[in-house]
């Protein structure tokens, strides 16, 4: 029978978005110091919950699942399979082999910064809490960001200082501009090309007449044109301009982007 604290806690760490890693003693031969079944967790910090054994062979689990973690992976889940002779390969005393399967989960997850929290970024983040990704809402107005659905992986960040945000970004994010307007959606991207910021995905809200506004205005800026990377208008052509169908589009171009 499963341990019901580690399933808790394995769910709590797949909804939070968290980086980790689960093992499992798939299978023990001779004098080995847990049975076949017994489960632990791993983060990034090490060891969270459970255990394979105590002692060398778990400080080695830990290890190899760290090591997992830190590996410059695609999203999504992957797994590794080993097989340790506990004299040879672990240096214990004691004779046996183990069998230890680990499957890491959210590694190096989906990111997702939106600066704004309107109207459509209400219903965008809507949308978003159900895939796997974690999203990061940015905004100088509380009672926006307090309107935005409480789920593991949404994480708000109330602010004067949007463009200050951008420092702090990680260069896999996916960046959305959709703050309350023009004037404070340029300030954002002067900062992203000034840092030299080349992010996987970088959108704005806006029309084809916006688009051009801002290429000028940061051109303007000291952004040449040649270093003008971004979609404007934003979202895939389709639907209306209701907020939850542009909403619709916007997820829709966000998952082309990323593959």
């Amino acid at each position: 029978m499963a341990d019901p604290g580690y399933m808790q806690r394995y769910l709590e760490l797949s909804d939070s978005g968290t980086p980790f890693v689960s093992v499992t003693m798939v299978q023990a031969v001779g004098s080995t110091p847990q049975d076949a079944g017994s489960k632990m967790l791993v983060t990034g910090k090490g060891l969270l919950y459970g255990t394979v054994g105590g002692g060398r062979i778990e400080a080695k689990a830990i290890d190899h699942a760290m090591a997992m973690l830190k590996e410059e992976k695609d999203n999504g889940s992957h797994t590794d399979f080993v097989e340790w002779n506990l004299q040879k390969d672990v240096g214990m005393t004691c004779g046996g082999t183990v069998k230890l399967y680990f499957e890491s989960t959210n590694h190096r997850p989906w990111r997702i910064v939106i600066f704004g929290a309107g109207h459509v970024t209400q219903a965008l983040v809507r949308l978003l809490t159900t895939l796997p990704c974690r999203v990061t809402c940015i905004d100088p107005r509380a009672d926006w960001l307090n309107k935005l659905p409480v789920a593991p992986n949404v994480e708000t960040v109330l602010t004067d200082d949007s463009p200050g945000q951008v420092t702090g970004l990680t260069d896999d994010a996916f960046v959305i501009c959709m703050t309350r307007g023009h004037k404070s959606d340029l300030p954002v991207l002067v900062e992203i090309f000034k840092q030299g910021r080349a992010f996987p995905y970088l959108g704005v809200i806006g029309s084809k007449s916006k688009a051009a506004v801002l290429g000028r205005e940061l051109a303007e800026a000291g952004v040449p044109k040649d270093r003008q990377s971004f979609h404007c208008p934003l979202g895939l052509p389709i639907g209306t301009n209701h907020p939850g169908e542009i909403a619709v589009s916007i997820a829709a171009q966000l998952l082309e982007a990323r593959g």
